[in-house]
């Protein structure tokens, strides 16, 4: 009898892949359905962003940074502040701070109802998608509403705020809250027991929690296996501390328990949202009062000598940061996130440099998806909800 000869494939998925979320290559060793390696390849959306950084002034970083991780725009917006305004030794007033948190978790919610959309239309289920960006849609409209852009708002600037809020702030937010609580109920009614859901994501994409510890794994992906590490937990910046919240965890580790933590966070950002919206006065300071950051009223500009001259300083040559080094890092909606930010004592940064959770994601694919079916490698890269933007930078 003649001996039979197996042979293995090699495939390449993506670059160009809708699935994976973005120009994320991914080089497959097939023996037939099932996987035997998996090399996934990054730097084609490379954009050096970065680099690009230390040729701006200091406030101009902000629409930059935002476009890193175009999910997380807010965050990314304010780790690189906070680290900066760390370096002046400013201290925010407490309704900044308080704004700054609602905006922050509500962007959270931003993030997984995409989340959520993407990878159940991957898996089948394309109603939720559609479910998922109308709630979406209506927390594009608060960021029009915040600084009139969708995306990327830039509104948050070193020393606080770029203006107040808008008169129908708060009563828009407490709609938008009141209306997502029975919203997620639905999602839920979609998926949670959905038997095709289940077979898609159960027991797929397994990772350990000490594996978890070895890849530097951290948000959904982490506490999915069992770390309850939470930045806003763990190292509390914004007054997280005074704020009533849990850390959701679950212990299989697998594509299902990605998708229970990030449900369950986005109940937890609704908490948040609330207790946040109750302190905020309707009216009050915005921004640190300190002329050497925070530009003048208009009115002022427009009546004062001084006023103007302070404006066109602070538009043309903007501010010196004091030479030093410094990293606060925040909870993003994919895990910590910050900016490294060291000054030379100038009005540039001498270099920014990103912690960017979806890079450490991606270094831990092959863990999840070596020895399982090629299908699954669909459920597995949007379970881990990566985003391109924020790996090559």
């Amino acid at each position: 009898m003649p001996e039979i000869r197996a042979e293995t494939m090699t495939v390449n998925m993506g670059p160009q892949h809708p699935s994976t979320h973005g120009v994320l290559r991914l080089v497959l060793e097939l023996d037939g359905e099932t996987v035997l390696s998996a090399s996934p390849t990054i730097g084609f959306l490379h954009t050096g962003i970065e680099k690009t950084a230390e040729q701006k002034k200091w406030q101009q970083v902000i629409p930059l940074v935002e476009r890193m991780d175009y999910l997380s725009a807010q965050s990314n917006s304010m780790a690189f502040c906070m680290s900066a305004e760390r370096l002046l030794g400013l201290e925010l007033p407490q309704r900044v701070k308080d704004i700054r948190v609602l905006i922050a978790e509500l962007q959270r919610i931003n993030s997984h109802l995409v989340w959520l959309g993407t990878h159940g239309m991957e898996v089948g289920a394309v109603s939720v998608m559609l479910y998922c960006f109308r709630e979406r849609e209506l927390l594009l409209n608060i960021n029009e509403l915040l600084a009139g852009f969708r995306m990327f708002p830039s509104y948050m600037r070193i020393g606080g705020l770029r203006e107040d809020l808008p008169r129908t702030f708060h009563q828009t937010v407490r709609e938008f809250l009141d209306r997502l609580g029975p919203k997620l109920d639905e999602y839920e009614d979609l998926l949670t027991q959905n038997e095709i859901y289940l077979k898609r994501t159960r027991g797929v994409g397994v990772i350990s929690k000490d594996d978890a510890v070895a890849w530097s794994l951290v948000g959904p992906i982490a506490r999915a296996s069992g770390l309850d590490y939470d930045v806003r937990k763990y190292f509390p910046y914004l007054g997280y501390e005074t704020y009533q919240f849990d850390v959701p965890t679950r212990t299989a580790g697998d594509a299902y328990a990605r998708y229970q933590i990030r449900v369950a966070e986005m109940r937890e950002s609704l908490k948040i949202c609330r207790q946040a919206l109750e302190r905020i006065p309707p009216i009050g300071p915005y921004a640190i009062d300190d002329p050497r950051i925070t530009p003048p009223p208009k009115d002022r500009v427009y009546t004062e000598m001084e006023a103007l001259i302070q404006h066109f300083l602070i538009y043309s040559q903007g501010f010196t940061v004091p030479a030093g080094e410094a990293y606060v890092p925040v909870e993003g909606p994919r895990g910590e996130q910050g900016f490294m930010v060291i000054s030379d004592g100038t009005n540039r940064p001498w270099r920014v440099k990103s912690r960017a959770p979806s890079l450490l994601a991606c270094q831990a694919l092959e863990k999840m998806i070596v020895g399982g079916l090629i299908a699954d490698v669909i459920a597995v890269i949007g379970s881990i909800d990566v985003v391109m933007g924020d790996v090559d930078r």
